[in-house]
């Protein structure tokens, strides 16, 4: 593709998400920005939360992992199911009971002060590194669609990113990622089933015959049962569903979305389609990944070291002008739909969590909201150059490994309010949620070594919310005894 034509597509695409945020945020106030007024169609946030969940990471990653990990992510999809199933069932009813804004306001009702802060510090941690490998991640491939041709460097790939999100976000908050996130979501599928059959035309198959070449390849083996394998199923399954619990569940930024809708009804309505419309989504881009192998292979095209940029290049060299485009808008969509509600939920968490924000003023309230806003930008401009300097793994391994760490403490505090009604000594939450993941990184690095072989892989999540909830049960006391007190 030349280069006039790439820029005349991103520019076509942010001004569609431009008007759509001027029509979607006419009126807008602050509560509006947080709750969208808890009027969003349900079945709207059910569709966006499929491009915000699955990101640019599932777009480019998932298909280049294929070589590795063979089919042996779909085992963590099929634990998602669980997952989804235990937000819907008892994370939703409880926040709606409650009448949350942010999710995190729960462990002050619940424990108190520091356990409020330290959940929302883990979330804001969490998610500023997600969201700025998700950026790097489309940032990466907009320098080789664009900027490496222009002699533009790294840097300026990255602001441009972060401001156009900033644009279509600042105003209308989550009402516009409601209607962004529905748009995205459409292009990055429609982007994966063009893929698809471009691909499966080259070759003059079918879609049955592209499914019988997917069944013949080693590498659509699903199920690995080896106990000491990092892919073992059960680490796979289980970890899935914890992974959906922190990553979704407890997670501002798509409980957010959930919170919009009109009722608890509506909202587990949306997670039910949502999750088993993922299971199917997660399943055709493992197909993908085959295909990109086997096609890159009959091109004679070498396979890069980095496997997260085997798509791009395919759909770069060898599909055509149109086959270009199509991954192009597909890429874009599947990030941006990750990251602008990325930066919606940080600015919320921080404003409601940290800044006292419901004491405030209309008019200050506005002008805070601008700076954090802006703030959050900044901070995520910066940690993707750091990860452009640093990283060199599979961008979703990485992810999930630092979700492990992060999400660890999360996991342990909503699991000891929710299956305990012990109080604890609050002051001590932050410690024991800092002790815990670096207990857990010391036991996970040197666990072949210790225990015999045993790899935990994506499962340290859930190692590190067990010891969390361990260690928060040592301070705790029964409630009476916090009465007598």
């Amino acid at each position: 593709m030349n280069v006039q034509l790439v820029i005349g597509v991103i520019i076509g695409y942010f001004f569609l998400l431009i008007i759509i945020s001027r029509l979607t945020s006419k009126g807008a106030d602050t509560e509006t920005f947080f709750t969208a007024n808890r009027q969003s169609p349900w079945f709207l946030v059910a569709f966006g939360m499929i491009g915000a969940s699955l990101s640019g990471v599932t777009f480019i990653s998932v298909p280049g992992e294929i070589s590795n990990s063979f089919f042996s992510y779909f085992q963590v999809v099929l634990g998602y199911l669980l997952g989804y199933f235990v937000i819907a069932t008892v994370l939703l009813p409880l926040y709606y009971k409650l009448k949350l804004v942010s999710i995190y306001t729960y462990l002050e009702q619940r424990f108190g002060f520091w356990s409020y802060k330290t959940g929302a510090f883990f979330f804001l941690l969490s998610r500023t590194i997600g969201a700025s490998f998700r950026l790097f991640l489309v940032a990466g491939v907009l320098q080789v669609f664009l900027f490496d041709r222009l002699g533009v460097p790294f840097w300026v790939a990255v602001m441009t990113t972060i401001i156009l999100i900033w644009v279509y976000t600042y105003k209308g908050g989550i009402k516009t990622i409601i209607w962004t996130d529905t748009l995205q979501t459409f292009f990055m599928l429609a982007a994966v089933g063009i893929t698809f059959y471009l691909i499966l035309d080259s070759y003059g198959f079918s879609i049955g015959d592209g499914i019988k070449v997917i069944r013949s390849q080693t590498t659509s083996q699903i199920f690995f049962w080896e106990w000491n394998d990092s892919k073992n199923f059960f680490k796979m399954f289980f970890t899935g569903a914890f992974i959906a619990i922190v990553m979704t569940g407890l997670d501002q930024d798509m409980m957010q979305k959930n919170l919009t809708c009109r009722s608890l009804k509506d909202a587990q309505k949306n997670m039910f389609w949502f999750s088993i419309i993922l299971v199917f989504v997660n399943l055709i881009f493992l197909g993908l990944g085959i295909f990109l192998y086997l096609y890159a292979h009959h091109v004679g095209m070498p396979i890069p070291s980095r496997t997260d940029m085997l798509y791009p290049l395919i759909a770069r060299d060898h599909l055509g002008t149109f086959g270009g485009i199509v991954f192009l808008l597909g890429i874009i969509a599947a990030a941006y739909s990750s990251a602008d509600s990325a930066l919606t939920s940080l600015t919320t968490s921080f404003c409601i969590d940290f800044l006292k924000f419901d004491e405030r003023k209309q008019a200050v309230k506005k002008s805070m909201r601008l700076k954090v806003h802006l703030g959050f930008s900044v901070l995520l401009f910066l940690v993707v150059l750091l990860f452009n300097a640093i990283n060199d793994d599979s961008v979703i391994n990485s992810i999930f490994k630092v979700a492990g760490y992060t999400y660890g403490p999360l996991l342990g505090l909503f699991a000891f309010g929710i299956l305990t009604k012990r109080q604890i000594t609050d002051k001590y939450s932050l410690l024991i949620c800092l002790l815990s993941p670096i207990i857990s990184y010391i036991i996970d690095t040197n666990s072949v070594i210790w225990l015999n072989g045993f790899n935990f892989g994506f499962s340290i999540l859930i190692f590190n919310g067990i010891l969390t909830f361990i260690g928060l049960a040592l301070i705790s006391k029964k409630p009476d005894l916090i009465n007598a007190e």
